[in-house]
C-alpha cells in the first residue's frame, strides 16, 4: 500500500502549474516557429556563435553533464533520486519521478518527427529530449526538497524555480556546446517537461489514493 504526503506538495501547486502551463506555450511556439526548418535564426543566430563547439576542459565537462541524459546515466539518475525520495518516506514522489521521467522521455521523442526540425541536415533536434529529462528530473528533486524541508509558498518556490533553471541551463549548455542541439530546442525541451511534471503528479496522486 501506498503511503506518506502527496507527489505535490499543496504548496507548491500554484507555481508549479502556473510554470508548467508558461512552459508548455512557449515550447509550442517555438517548435512551430521553426518547424521543419534547418538553420540558425533568431535567438539561434545568437547565442549559437558563443556557446557551441567546445573544447578542451568544457568539452569533457558537457560529455560529462550529456552523459546523465544517456540512457545508462538516465537509469543511475533515476535510481539515485528514486533512493532519496524512498529514504525520506515520499512514496509518490518517487514514483512520479519514474513516471515523469518516463513520459517526458516519450513525448519529446514522439514530438520530433512532428516538428521536423533538423540538425546537421539530418538529425530531428526540436524539443531536446536531454534537457526535458534533466529538467524533469531537477523538478521532482525541487518537489522534495519543498516537502521535506516544509518550505512555505516564497521559500518553495524560489528552490523549486532555481532548481529546474540550473539544471536546464546546464544540460542546455552542454547539448548546444556539442553540437547536438540549437539553443531553442533545449527551451523547447525545458518547457515540455515543466508541464508534464505537474500532469503526471496529479495522476499519481489521484490513483494511488486509498480505497
Amino acid at each position: 500500500m501506498i503511503t506518506g504526503p502527496p507527489a505535490i506538495p499543496p504548496r507548491a501547486r500554484i507555481p508549479l502549474w502556473t510554470l508548467g502551463a508558461f512552459g508548455f506555450v512557449v515550447a509550442v511556439v517555438l517548435g512551430l516557429r521553426y518547424a521543419g526548418s534547418s538553420h540558425t535564426a533568431g535567438l539561434d543566430a545568437l547565442v549559437l556563435p558563443v556557446v557551441d563547439r567546445v573544447e578542451g576542459p568544457l568539452w569533457y565537462l558537457a560529455t560529462a553533464i550529456d552523459f546523465a541524459g544517456e540512457p545508462v546515466g538516465a537509469v543511475v539518475v533515476i535510481a539515485l533520486f528514486g533512493w532519496l525520495c524512498l529514504r525520506h518516506r515520499r512514496q509518490r514522489i518517487a514514483i512520479l519521478m519514474v513516471a515523469a521521467s518516463g513520459v517526458t522521455v516519450a513525448l519529446t521523442t514522439g514530438l520530433k518527427p512532428l516538428f521536423g526540425r533538423l540538425i546537421h541536415g539530418e538529425f530531428l533536434s526540436y524539443p531536446s529530449g536531454h534537457t526535458a529529462f534533466a529538467v524533469t528530473v531537477a523538478t521532482v528533486v525541487g518537489l522534495l526538497v519543498v516537502d521535506v524541508r516544509g518550505l512555505g509558498p516564497v521559500g518553495g518556490a524560489s528552490v523549486l524555480v532555481g532548481l529546474i533553471a540550473f539544471a536546464g541551463l546546464a544540460m542546455g549548455w552542454a547539448e548546444v556546446a556539442l553540437g547536438a542541439h540549437y539553443p531553442t530546442d533545449t527551451f523547447g525541451g525545458f518547457g515540455f517537461a515543466v508541464a508534464v511534471v505537474p500532469v503526471v503528479g496529479w495522476a499519481v496522486d489521484r490513483f494511488t489514493r486509498p480505497a
